[in-house]
Parts: C-alpha cells; structure tokens; sequence
C-alpha cells in the first residue's frame, strides 16, 4: 500500500475579498514505502504548502490525500490532530527544543501526549533507543545549551522517531548547519531510509538533493519535474572527502 496518494491537490489562499493566491495547482503524488524524496523549486513554488498538507497542518481547498490508506484532507481537528501524533514525524529547520528539558525528556515528549497509555519505563526505553538510533546516547541528560547545532538537530530527529511515525517530514533540516555537520544529518536520514523509513525533505540546497533517492521540482504550485536521483550521493562518502575539523580550521585562518 502506498503511504502517500494525492490526487488532483489545489490550495488556494484567500486574501481580502479579492486576491486569491493559488499556492498549489493540481497536484497528484504517490510515494511508495521506504522511498526518500527531496522537493525543490524556488521561493513561492508551493513546497512549503505542500509540506504543510502532507503533515496534515493545513487541508486541501480541492482534492483527495490518502495517508496510509485513510482519507486524511476532511477529518476534523481533534482526528487530524491524532493522525499527526500516531503516523507522522517532523525535522525542522529551528529544532524546536525546549531549553529547560533534557535532550531525552524533549524526545520523551510526543508519547507524554500521545494517549496510547505507556508507562513511565516503556516511555524511557523508546527515548532511549531513539536517542541511540542518532548516536547520542551519552548525551541523554544534556540540555540543548550544552549541545552544539548538530546534535540538537540529531535530537530533533531522534524525537521525530520516537513514535515510530509512517512518514518522516523534514523542512530544510541542514539549513542552520556548517557543511560538515550538515553531512552527518544526511547519512543519519540515509541510515534511517536504509531501515525502511519513509521520507520526505524540502531543500532549496541542490547537493542536498542529491542525497535522495528521488527528487520533485516544483514551480508555479505545480510539479514540473519528477525524477530519480540518478548520480545519488551517499553522504559518508562526501563527508571523507573533507578537511579534517583541525585542518578545516587551518584552512579559514
């Protein structure tokens, strides 16, 4: 079954009595499990809205979205609002930690509030094993103020997992990140796609794209292109080819 189906998606914002901005023009989409698709186009395109839907934090002005077999575009609040907790995992680009938690109690988080009645242990043990998934299991009581960028944004991701999510939403994820450091998110979501996680990343960065397996280019709220990343990047690999962080330091003196 296919985790993603979009039929003919339109979204129109409303602005005024007059002005109507047309964000997505018939969109029709199928992502398959364990795919790992990277969207791209140039500001205004429509990726953003189309994240938006595709985590259910915005409906469709027109159209059918099916998420792992449920029509997901005309359930109400309260529904939508158990379909994000249950079936969806969210990557941004802030990180969005709290800073007075630690990095395992911010991962702890989305089962506190997922109404599935787990114990205090079975919370701890899935943190835990999430928080390792990342490598960073030693920094399990560390606060996002003794973190550097990378591993708040491994935090970050580890959380996403935590509720073992049907779909994986990233939104340009190694956009506040130097490009060592960028890589090493990469080769996690390439590990994690690896094990058979589906996942969907928005990136305006073209060498980020290329670490997808699969690659949308939209524009004008359409899909223009739809294609396989055909010289696919592994990310370990790039990052060999750079400076040591001593050498790379060298290098910016």
């Amino acid at each position: 079954m296919a985790v993603v189906v979009l039929e003919d998606i339109h979204k129109t914002y409303h602005v005024g009595s007059e002005v109507h901005v047309h964000a997505l023009r018939g969109v029709s989409l199928t992502l398959q499990p364990g795919e790992f698709v990277a969207v791209m186009g140039p500001s205004g395109s429509g990726k953003s809205t189309l994240m938006n839907l595709l985590g259910c934090l915005d409906r469709p002005s027109r159209g059918r979205y099916l998420l792992d077999g449920e029509e997901v575009a005309r359930l109400s609040r309260d529904r939508l609002a158990a379909v994000r907790n249950r079936k969806l995992g969210f990557v941004f680009q802030s990180f969005n930690l709290l800073s007075r938690t630690s990095a395992l109690e911010n991962i702890e988080l989305p089962l506190m509030y997922s109404g599935e009645g787990l114990s205090l242990r079975e919370i701890e043990r899935r943190a835990r094993e999430a928080l390792d998934l990342v490598g960073l299991a030693d920094r399990a009581r560390h606060h996002p103020s003794q973190l550097s960028g990378g591993q708040q944004q491994r935090v970050a991701i580890a959380r996403s997992l935590v509720s073992e999510p049907t779909l994986l939403l990233a939104d340009e994820p190694t956009g506040n990140l130097d490009t060592r450091t960028g890589l090493e998110i990469m080769e996690i979501f390439q590990r994690l796609n690896d094990r058979g996680i589906t996942l969907v990343m928005v990136t305006h960065e073209p060498e980020i794209g290329q670490f997808a397996k699969r690659r949308l280019l939209m524009r004008d709220g359409k899909v223009i292109r739809d294609e396989a990343v055909e010289s696919r990047l592994m990310a370990a690999k790039e990052k060999e080819k750079l400076p040591a962080p001593e050498e790379e330091e060298e290098v910016m003196r």
